[in-house]
């Protein structure tokens, strides 16, 4: 296994979404905005920027087509109980600026996005974790699943109690894939190993992806139960997972970023073991790139391990300690590329 950097993934989600690149008829930013230099423009999904996880992912895209491109960009936060209606005029409001691409982060953009996407045909959007159907818009989706089979591989290498813990943010299908793929990998090597599994909210309204103190409270719980590992598909409430594992002095898996790099959780770093990693700022970037030359991505693109658009980080020197967990997610990554490992969706 290799760690993936972000340059690394940039370049290889560039040149896979490039193959797929089809014209929409779009003009540039600058063309809409008069004067200004106007480019990407993200709008963040529920936790925003900050969250070491998702939302920061998408921000790190956006600053490196800042650096590159010399244009002006945005970034906008959501709202606390914010409904469809908000997130429409959120797009509306970016579009109408001129920003090009604008992307939504998270599938909660999906019915927003449709409305929009019709009124702006000249504008191109993206979206990260659903797929939108529309001439002009480029759905950015990922195979969470792969990724979180080798942190399953991980934590069952890892725990020395046979008990390990999921922890998701909200109950939807989006998260009912990173618990599938982290629960199979867990099973697939050592079918002795207990998989404990919670989930903070039933919608993203309640708070499951922005509250800390409830991915404590439920990491908290598990590790009452003997877990020893404990993996957090929840946005910003994973830091609540993370803090709790630190306390007990037992291992978090991190998710979407390189958590263990995370300045805001350098008091737990000791404490991440590894990270289930999507290569969403690579994705970010690429569609703005493609705006950039003239080629605006359109349709769905998945990225997934054979792509290396998601993965598995060793950034934690601890990492190579645990007896064959490198060999093993080594093996996996190998069965999954290679068709030989059928990893669930559910």
């Amino acid at each position: 296994m290799r760690r993936i950097s972000r340059l690394t993934r940039v370049a290889v989600g560039v040149a896979s979404l490039a193959l797929a690149a089809t014209a929409c008829g779009g003009t540039s930013g600058g063309d809409d905005g008069g004067d200004d230099d106007k480019g990407l423009a993200i709008a963040y999904d529920v936790g925003g920027k900050g969250d070491q996880s998702f939302n920061d992912a998408a921000y790190a895209g956006l600053e490196q087509a800042k650096k590159e491109f010399g244009y002006k960009t945005a970034d906008i936060e959501p709202t606390d109980g914010e409904t469809d209606a908000d997130k429409e005029q959120r797009l509306t409001s970016l579009a109408k600026q001129g920003y090009n691409p604008v992307i939504g982060v998270g599938f909660a953009y999906g019915p927003a996005m449709t409305a929009v996407a019709a009124k702006y045909p000249d504008t191109t959007f993206g979206i990260v974790d659903s797929v939108v159907e529309g001439k002009n818009v480029a759905s950015l989706v990922f195979a969470e699943n792969e990724a979180s089979y080798l942190a399953g591989v991980t934590a069952a290498k890892a725990t020395k109690t046979k008990t390990v813990g999921f922890v998701g943010g909200v109950n939807v299908p989006l998260i009912h894939k990173f618990e599938a793929g982290f629960a199979q990998g867990v099973k697939d090597t050592d079918p002795k190993v207990k998989v404990l599994s919670q989930y903070l909210t039933q919608t993203a309204e309640e708070g499951g992806f922005s509250s800390p103190d409830k991915g404590k409270a439920a990491a908290e719980g598990q590790i009452e139960k003997k877990a020893d590992v404990v993996y957090a598909a929840a946005g910003l409430s994973g830091q609540g997972v993370i803090e709790a594992a630190a306390k007990a002095k037992i291992w978090a898996i991190g998710v979407d970023s390189d958590q263990y790099k995370q300045e805001a959780l350098a008091a737990y770093k000791d404490s991440i073991l590894t990270s289930a990693l999507k290569d969403i700022d690579g994705a970010v970037y690429a569609l703005a790139k493609s705006v950039e030359d003239g080629k605006p991505l359109t349709g769905t693109h998945t990225f997934d391990l054979k792509s290396d658009g998601v993965g598995l980080s060793d950034s934690n020197p601890k990492f190579a300690e645990v007896p064959g967990a490198k060999e093993a997610v080594d093996k996996a990554k190998a069965g999954i590329v290679d068709g030989s490992i059928k990893v669930k969706t559910e």
